[in-house]
């Protein structure tokens, strides 16, 4: 008895002694301010249909960093300029993952392309091939005259329609999409007319490559409250897996037919799917490459490289018809440049300053991706003064940056003179226009973009006169958006072109 009593003694002046040297400190976190969540739903009831707009709304009066939870998720969302470089390079290595969703799962043949995939050795290689085979300098010029003839055709058939309304994006879309699946694929695998036959046809595929950003930029219920996931309360999940069955379809097509090719004596790669193809045979690869990897990253490319170009000269061509005086200037820039003797060629976008801040503040004030993809926190981090959790979903609001009088006058009007003059440029240096994201996750495939964007851009402005409808008055233009992964018009835009150049002078 006397033995345990002495140890009772022992343990209770230790105790004692732990607590005066070593104060008990309870660790209070210091999270971004924030609006209250209520249970289950978190604060998914202060979220729109728009939701880069409801964010930015709720930034106006927590902050430019703030903390909400998406059902049992917390979520932190970045609005200023210094924030997203705090996020997107000066932690970059923290917040460099993606969240596991069912849009990744169901569409990306499980989170294997390059938009959805963790971060580690799968992204790290397939950026690199990305950069290495696709995007560098040499590999795209290379790809420059699949570009004429794609815009050529693009012209062609607007020379066609002339002084008739047109959809402006259903021909945009169509040049972009011919573009990546010659250079991608290796040929258009879809056909445009009824005529023609095809695995698939060019209405299909757009609609498909519609039905795919939209999917991918859902607010999904199960994705933030998963023991409601086996609900499918909103009906996405089946529609996912619907589109994953077309788009397979489709990618079995195309490999049946590359692989076929592979059989030629002295066979050499003329595409980005012979490449994949040639290192899933490759056993010094560092990640083996399987059939589903070989879809992904194809899938990844061709609708990365269609619709958000495509996006983007829409929204600049609607700000455009707004404001004809600003038609005006650009054209009178391309005379002055060039004369009308000539097409504009992609060497020639450099002199043109005005097209440069037409498209710069296309992407200010009507960016494609109004919500960068979600980033992960790898690990718990401390972020100006806050603790974020290992876990937290963040999002960057470029939409809502495009909108801070703090960073830009007038923010919502559309004004390109704003960008003569200064070296804010959209390559991910800028955090105050990030149009393909910076840092780790940022597009690989942002120089193409810029070719296709600028290029289509000055040569519509340069070959056409572009007006509204008759009965389309510009101050009556919608500027509604319909949200997803590319945040495209709600209503397309319509508009009526009569030839400035003749066609023959494209060369």
């Amino acid at each position: 008895m006397e033995y345990f009593t002495s140890w009772a003694i022992v343990l209770a002046m230790a105790s004692l002694a732990a607590l005066v040297l070593f104060p008990f400190r309870s660790h209070k976190l210091n999270l971004p301010p924030g609006p209250k969540p209520w249970p289950i739903i978190g604060n998914l009831n202060l979220i729109g249909p728009l939701p880069h707009q409801s964010l930015h709304k709720l930034s106006q009066k927590y902050g430019p960093i703030m903390q909400l939870k998406f059902g049992s998720f917390p979520v932190v969302v970045a609005s200023s300029p210094d924030m997203a470089k705090l996020f997107l390079k000066t932690y970059d290595h923290i917040f460099a993952g993606r969240p596991k969703t069912a849009a990744g799962k169901y569409t990306t043949y499980n989170y294997t392309d390059i938009g959805w995939a963790p971060y580690g050795p799968y992204l790290r290689q397939g950026r690199k091939i990305y950069l290495s085979e696709l995007f560098c300098t040499k590999r795209l010029e290379s790809y420059e005259y699949i570009r004429v003839e794609e815009r050529r055709a693009l012209f062609s058939r607007l020379y066609a329609l002339a002084g008739k309304p047109v959809m402006v994006k259903e021909h945009l879309s169509q040049l972009t999409l011919s573009v990546i699946s010659r250079i991608v694929l290796g040929k258009k695998y879809f056909s445009e007319s009824e005529s023609e036959t095809s695995i698939v046809t060019l209405k299909e595929f757009q609609e498909m490559l519609a039905e795919f950003f939209l999917l991918n930029g859902v607010l999904n219920i199960g994705d933030w409250i998963p023991w409601l996931d086996f609900l499918d309360l909103q009906g996405y999940v089946e529609r996912m897996k619907a589109l994953t069955k077309k788009f397979d379809r489709f990618h079995e097509h195309v490999l049946d037919e590359h692989r076929a090719k592979r059989g030629v004596k002295d066979f050499v790669p003329k595409d980005m799917v012979d490449f994949l193809l040639h290192l899933a045979d490759d056993p010094n690869n560092d990640v083996k490459l399987t059939n589903d990897n070989i879809k992904a990253l194809t899938q990844d490319l061709v609708a990365g490289g269609t619709d958000t170009s495509a996006t983007t000269v829409e929204w600049g061509m609607s700000e455009l018809l707004k404001k004809p005086h600003l038609i005006k200037k650009a054209t009178e820039e391309l005379d002055r440049v060039i004369g009308k003797e000539r097409w504009v060629e992609e060497k020639d976008i450099p002199q043109f300053p005005y097209i440069n801040a037409i498209m710069k503040e296309t992407m200010r004030k009507q960016p494609a991706a109004v919500l960068l993809a979600p980033h992960l926190a790898l690990e718990d981090c401390n972020v100006d003064g806050y603790d974020i959790r290992k876990g937290t979903r963040v999002f960057i609001n470029a939409w809502g940056m495009g909108r801070d009088p703090s960073i830009w006058d007038a923010p919502e009007d559309f004004n390109p003179e704003r960008f003569l003059g200064n070296s804010i440029d959209v390559k991910g240096h800028h955090f105050e226009l990030l149009p393909f994201g910076s840092g780790r996750r940022m597009c690989p495939g942002y120089s193409l973009g810029l070719k296709m964007i600028s290029s289509s851009l000055a040569n519509m402005l340069h070959g056409f006169e572009w007006n509204l409808p008759d009965n389309t008055e510009a101050e009556e233009l919608s500027m509604e958006e319909l949200y997803g992964l590319a945040t495209p018009r709600k209503v397309p835009l319509v508009a009526v072109m009569k030839p400035r150049l003749p066609l023959h002078l494209y060369n």
